[in-house]
Protein backbone atom coordinates (compact mmCIF):
# COMPACT_ATOMS: atom_id res chain seq x y z
CA UNK A 1 0.00 0.00 0.00
CA UNK A 2 1.43 3.13 -1.08
CA UNK A 3 2.15 5.48 2.39
CA UNK A 4 0.05 9.01 2.52
CA UNK A 5 1.54 11.78 4.04
CA UNK A 6 -0.14 15.03 5.20
CA UNK A 7 0.22 17.63 2.89
CA UNK A 8 1.91 20.22 5.73
CA UNK A 9 4.70 17.49 5.61
CA UNK A 10 4.23 17.39 1.79
CA UNK A 11 5.31 21.01 1.31
CA UNK A 12 7.62 21.16 3.71
CA UNK A 13 9.70 17.81 1.78
CA UNK A 14 9.36 19.61 -1.13
CA UNK A 15 10.79 22.94 0.16
CA UNK A 16 13.60 20.72 1.25
CA UNK A 17 13.99 19.06 -1.77
CA UNK A 18 13.94 22.30 -3.91
CA UNK A 19 16.75 23.52 -1.06
CA UNK A 20 19.04 21.20 -3.02
CA UNK A 21 18.96 22.79 -6.22
CA UNK A 22 21.21 24.93 -6.94
CA UNK A 23 20.70 28.46 -8.06
CA UNK A 24 19.70 28.42 -11.66
CA UNK A 25 19.41 32.27 -12.63
CA UNK A 26 20.86 35.96 -12.34
CA UNK A 27 19.10 38.84 -11.87
CA UNK A 28 19.09 41.12 -15.06
CA UNK A 29 19.09 44.78 -15.18
CA UNK A 30 15.60 46.69 -15.42
CA UNK A 31 16.18 47.92 -18.73
CA UNK A 32 17.09 44.27 -20.00
CA UNK A 33 13.34 43.45 -19.42
CA UNK A 34 11.69 42.04 -22.62
CA UNK A 35 8.05 43.00 -23.35
CA UNK A 36 5.57 40.48 -23.41
CA UNK A 37 3.81 39.20 -26.65
CA UNK A 38 1.21 38.12 -25.17
CA UNK A 39 -0.26 40.83 -22.56
CA UNK A 40 -4.09 42.48 -23.28
CA UNK A 41 -2.74 45.52 -22.13
CA UNK A 42 0.87 47.39 -21.98
CA UNK A 43 2.85 47.48 -18.65
CA UNK A 44 5.46 47.34 -17.01
CA UNK A 45 6.36 43.87 -15.94
CA UNK A 46 8.45 43.02 -12.35
CA UNK A 47 12.26 42.35 -12.58
CA UNK A 48 12.69 39.44 -15.02
CA UNK A 49 15.21 36.71 -14.29
CA UNK A 50 17.53 35.62 -17.09
CA UNK A 51 18.97 32.36 -17.58
CA UNK A 52 20.75 33.63 -20.68
CA UNK A 53 22.73 37.14 -21.70
CA UNK A 54 22.61 36.58 -25.61
CA UNK A 55 21.27 39.19 -27.12
CA UNK A 56 17.19 39.19 -28.30
CA UNK A 57 16.40 35.93 -26.77
CA UNK A 58 13.04 36.36 -27.99
CA UNK A 59 13.72 37.11 -31.73
CA UNK A 60 14.41 33.15 -32.41
CA UNK A 61 12.06 32.77 -35.04
CA UNK A 62 11.27 28.96 -36.34
CA UNK A 63 9.29 25.95 -35.51
CA UNK A 64 8.02 25.35 -31.60
CA UNK A 65 7.29 21.03 -31.08
CA UNK A 66 4.68 20.37 -29.23
CA UNK A 67 3.82 16.63 -27.50
CA UNK A 68 1.19 15.02 -25.63
CA UNK A 69 3.36 13.13 -22.81
CA UNK A 70 0.43 12.28 -20.89
CA UNK A 71 -1.80 13.20 -18.02
CA UNK A 72 -1.33 17.13 -18.16
CA UNK A 73 2.23 17.19 -19.68
CA UNK A 74 2.92 18.29 -22.89
CA UNK A 75 6.75 18.80 -23.68
CA UNK A 76 7.54 21.70 -25.42
CA UNK A 77 10.81 22.50 -27.64
CA UNK A 78 11.64 25.60 -28.76
CA UNK A 79 13.77 26.46 -32.11
CA UNK A 80 16.43 27.42 -29.78
CA UNK A 81 15.77 23.86 -28.46
CA UNK A 82 14.79 24.59 -24.97
CA UNK A 83 12.22 21.52 -23.90
CA UNK A 84 10.21 22.48 -21.16
CA UNK A 85 7.81 19.83 -19.43
CA UNK A 86 4.58 20.88 -17.84
CA UNK A 87 2.56 19.80 -14.63
CA UNK A 88 5.79 17.65 -14.60
CA UNK A 89 5.52 14.56 -12.20
CA UNK A 90 8.37 12.55 -13.28
CA UNK A 91 5.96 10.23 -14.85
CA UNK A 92 5.50 11.60 -18.22
CA UNK A 93 7.63 13.64 -20.38
CA UNK A 94 11.18 12.23 -18.52
CA UNK A 95 12.75 11.24 -21.59
CA UNK A 96 14.77 12.41 -22.64
CA UNK A 97 15.50 15.29 -19.46
CA UNK A 98 13.71 18.10 -20.02
CA UNK A 99 15.72 21.29 -19.20
CA UNK A 100 12.80 22.64 -17.64
CA UNK A 101 9.85 21.62 -15.96
CA UNK A 102 6.63 23.35 -13.75
CA UNK A 103 4.56 21.84 -11.37
CA UNK A 104 1.00 22.52 -9.56
CA UNK A 105 0.35 21.11 -6.22
CA UNK A 106 -3.37 19.30 -6.52
CA UNK A 107 -2.31 16.40 -6.11
CA UNK A 108 0.61 14.20 -6.84
CA UNK A 109 0.22 13.46 -10.39
CA UNK A 110 1.05 17.39 -11.26
CA UNK A 111 4.07 17.47 -9.34
CA UNK A 112 7.55 15.86 -7.62
CA UNK A 113 9.43 16.15 -4.74
CA UNK A 114 12.61 14.59 -5.76
CA UNK A 115 13.15 16.34 -9.98
CA UNK A 116 15.71 15.05 -11.37
CA UNK A 117 19.19 16.97 -10.41
CA UNK A 118 19.64 16.91 -14.38
CA UNK A 119 16.87 19.43 -14.51
CA UNK A 120 18.08 22.96 -14.76
CA UNK A 121 15.22 25.22 -14.27
CA UNK A 122 12.03 24.05 -11.49
CA UNK A 123 9.53 26.42 -11.83
CA UNK A 124 6.63 25.46 -8.69
CA UNK A 125 3.03 27.05 -9.56
CA UNK A 126 2.92 27.91 -5.68
CA UNK A 127 5.09 29.16 -3.08
CA UNK A 128 4.35 28.67 0.47
CA UNK A 129 6.54 31.67 1.91
CA UNK A 130 4.42 34.46 -0.14
CA UNK A 131 0.48 35.47 0.53
CA UNK A 132 0.68 36.30 -3.42
CA UNK A 133 1.79 32.77 -4.75
CA UNK A 134 4.09 31.97 -7.07
CA UNK A 135 6.00 34.64 -9.26
CA UNK A 136 8.04 33.51 -12.31
CA UNK A 137 9.70 35.23 -14.77
CA UNK A 138 12.28 33.93 -16.37
CA UNK A 139 13.74 33.92 -19.82
CA UNK A 140 15.75 31.14 -21.22
CA UNK A 141 17.63 31.23 -24.47
CA UNK A 142 14.34 31.78 -26.65
CA UNK A 143 11.94 31.17 -24.32
CA UNK A 144 10.02 33.94 -21.85
CA UNK A 145 8.31 31.95 -18.91
CA UNK A 146 5.82 33.57 -16.63
CA UNK A 147 2.52 32.74 -14.37
CA UNK A 148 -0.88 33.67 -13.55
CA UNK A 149 -1.68 32.03 -9.80
CA UNK A 150 -5.43 31.04 -9.41
CA UNK A 151 -6.81 29.13 -5.93
CA UNK A 152 -7.41 25.16 -5.49
CA UNK A 153 -10.05 24.16 -3.57
CA UNK A 154 -9.29 22.75 -0.28
CA UNK A 155 -10.12 18.97 -1.03
CA UNK A 156 -11.92 18.12 2.41
CA UNK A 157 -12.29 20.60 4.29
CA UNK A 158 -14.28 22.89 1.22
CA UNK A 159 -13.12 26.86 0.15
CA UNK A 160 -10.08 27.58 -2.22
CA UNK A 161 -6.87 27.92 -1.04
CA UNK A 162 -5.58 31.04 -2.54
CA UNK A 163 -2.46 31.48 -5.22
CA UNK A 164 -2.22 27.72 -5.02
CA UNK A 165 -2.06 26.93 -8.45
CA UNK A 166 -0.21 28.88 -11.84
CA UNK A 167 -1.37 29.00 -15.12
CA UNK A 168 2.11 29.18 -17.20
CA UNK A 169 2.45 30.83 -20.35
CA UNK A 170 5.11 30.49 -22.50
CA UNK A 171 6.38 33.11 -25.04
CA UNK A 172 8.45 32.02 -27.97
CA UNK A 173 9.48 32.18 -31.44
CA UNK A 174 6.40 34.87 -31.82
CA UNK A 175 3.91 32.50 -29.96
CA UNK A 176 2.25 32.72 -27.04
CA UNK A 177 1.37 28.88 -24.97
CA UNK A 178 -0.14 28.77 -22.30
CA UNK A 179 -1.00 25.78 -19.70
CA UNK A 180 -3.98 26.04 -17.25
CA UNK A 181 -3.03 23.56 -15.11
CA UNK A 182 -5.23 22.45 -12.11
CA UNK A 183 -7.80 24.99 -12.58
CA UNK A 184 -10.42 24.74 -10.13
CA UNK A 185 -12.70 28.05 -10.85
CA UNK A 186 -13.65 30.47 -13.26
CA UNK A 187 -11.11 33.24 -14.19
CA UNK A 188 -11.96 36.97 -13.36
CA UNK A 189 -11.18 39.70 -15.70
CA UNK A 190 -7.54 40.30 -13.88
CA UNK A 191 -6.78 36.90 -14.66
CA UNK A 192 -7.87 37.37 -18.20
CA UNK A 193 -5.89 40.38 -18.48
CA UNK A 194 -2.91 39.40 -16.65
CA UNK A 195 -2.68 36.40 -19.33
CA UNK A 196 -3.17 38.20 -22.67
CA UNK A 197 -3.52 36.47 -26.02
CA UNK A 198 -2.64 32.39 -25.98
CA UNK A 199 -2.54 31.28 -29.37
CA UNK A 200 -2.28 27.96 -28.31
CA UNK A 201 -4.47 26.74 -24.80
CA UNK A 202 -3.91 23.56 -23.23
CA UNK A 203 -6.77 22.74 -21.15
CA UNK A 204 -8.05 20.17 -18.80
CA UNK A 205 -11.19 18.57 -20.08
CA UNK A 206 -11.35 15.97 -16.80
CA UNK A 207 -14.96 17.70 -16.19
CA UNK A 208 -15.05 17.70 -12.64
CA UNK A 209 -11.60 17.26 -10.59
CA UNK A 210 -10.91 20.52 -12.17
CA UNK A 211 -13.68 22.89 -13.41
CA UNK A 212 -16.49 21.62 -15.15
CA UNK A 213 -16.74 21.53 -18.74
CA UNK A 214 -19.11 24.30 -18.89
CA UNK A 215 -16.89 26.44 -17.21
CA UNK A 216 -13.36 25.21 -19.37
CA UNK A 217 -15.55 25.74 -22.40
CA UNK A 218 -16.33 29.41 -21.18
CA UNK A 219 -13.06 29.53 -20.82
CA UNK A 220 -11.59 28.65 -23.62
CA UNK A 221 -14.08 30.15 -25.75
CA UNK A 222 -13.44 33.75 -23.93
CA UNK A 223 -9.52 33.04 -24.98
CA UNK A 224 -10.26 32.03 -28.22
CA UNK A 225 -7.11 30.51 -28.96
CA UNK A 226 -5.89 29.52 -32.45
CA UNK A 227 -5.25 25.97 -31.48
CA UNK A 228 -6.83 24.06 -28.24
CA UNK A 229 -4.83 20.88 -26.66
CA UNK A 230 -6.64 18.87 -24.29
CA UNK A 231 -5.46 16.99 -21.45
CA UNK A 232 -5.92 15.92 -17.94
CA UNK A 233 -9.00 13.35 -19.47
CA UNK A 234 -11.17 11.14 -17.22
CA UNK A 235 -12.46 8.71 -18.90
CA UNK A 236 -14.28 9.28 -22.33
CA UNK A 237 -15.81 12.79 -21.91
CA UNK A 238 -13.23 14.58 -24.71
CA UNK A 239 -16.98 14.66 -26.75
CA UNK A 240 -18.50 16.61 -24.16
CA UNK A 241 -16.23 19.29 -24.38
CA UNK A 242 -16.21 19.66 -28.03
CA UNK A 243 -19.98 19.18 -28.17
CA UNK A 244 -19.87 22.14 -25.92
CA UNK A 245 -17.01 23.92 -27.68
CA UNK A 246 -19.78 24.21 -30.90
CA UNK A 247 -19.86 24.93 -34.79
CA UNK A 248 -17.82 27.52 -34.00
CA UNK A 249 -14.91 25.60 -33.73
CA UNK A 250 -12.42 23.02 -35.99
CA UNK A 251 -11.97 19.44 -34.26
CA UNK A 252 -8.87 17.73 -35.60
CA UNK A 253 -8.29 14.45 -34.33
CA UNK A 254 -4.62 13.74 -34.62
CA UNK A 255 -2.57 10.62 -35.94
CA UNK A 256 0.21 11.02 -33.24
CA UNK A 257 0.87 12.95 -30.27
CA UNK A 258 2.81 15.82 -31.41
CA UNK A 259 2.34 19.02 -33.56
CA UNK A 260 5.02 21.55 -35.12
CA UNK A 261 4.05 25.14 -35.37
CA UNK A 262 4.61 28.59 -35.30
CA UNK A 263 3.39 31.88 -36.41
CA UNK A 264 2.68 31.21 -39.65
CA UNK A 265 1.09 28.10 -39.77
CA UNK A 266 -1.49 29.04 -37.37
CA UNK A 267 -5.04 27.76 -38.53
CA UNK A 268 -7.21 30.71 -39.25
CA UNK A 269 -10.34 28.04 -37.59
CA UNK A 270 -10.10 28.02 -34.02
CA UNK A 271 -9.23 24.53 -33.91
CA UNK A 272 -9.38 21.71 -30.93
CA UNK A 273 -6.16 19.24 -31.36
CA UNK A 274 -6.96 16.11 -29.96
CA UNK A 275 -4.02 14.17 -29.39
CA UNK A 276 -3.90 10.56 -30.85
CA UNK A 277 -3.02 8.67 -27.45
CA UNK A 278 -5.86 10.75 -25.66
CA UNK A 279 -8.35 10.49 -27.75
CA UNK A 280 -7.95 6.45 -28.02
CA UNK A 281 -8.38 5.74 -24.44
CA UNK A 282 -11.34 3.70 -23.70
Amino acid sequence: MRQRFPVPLLVALFAAALALVPPAFAQAPDDEAPVSQCLAVAQGLPNVIYASTDSGPLSVDGDVTITFAGHSTYRIETPAGVTIATDYSGVYGHTPTPRVITMNRAHSTHYTLNPDPAIEYVFAGWDETSPDGADHDAVIDDVYIRNVTTDIRRWGSGGLSANQNSIFIFEVAGLCIGHLGHLHHALTEDHYAMIGRLDILMVPVDGGLTLSHEGMAEITTRLRSSIVLPMHLRGRVIDRFIDLMGADWSVDFLDGDEIVVNVRSLPRRPTIMVPHSLASRG
